[in-house]
């Protein structure tokens, strides 16, 4: 073993702890995106469901569908 080693190995061990933070790190970011965009589908989720529910409790419409309407007299 040269008398290098032992540094060598400090060297190695300090990049790896300085990895794994760096991981650890942009692991806690992702999880936290991760968490607001959950938390906003649902609250999106709950504002469709309510919604529809608007919607179906409204009267229909006086107005019929349009291909169920004769053509004008004019064609």
């Amino acid at each position: 073993m040269s008398a290098d080693a032992p540094r060598d190995l400090d060297a190695r061990v300090v990049e790896l702890e300085t990895r794994v933070a760096f991981q650890e790190h942009a692991l806690q970011q992702l999880n936290e995106a991760l968490l607001r965009q959950q938390q906003l589908l649902n609250r999106l989720t709950n504002d469709l469901a309510a919604l529809t529910e608007r919607l179906r409790g409204l009267d229909p419409s006086p107005v019929g569908r349009r291909e169920d309407e004769p053509p004008p007299p004019h064609y």
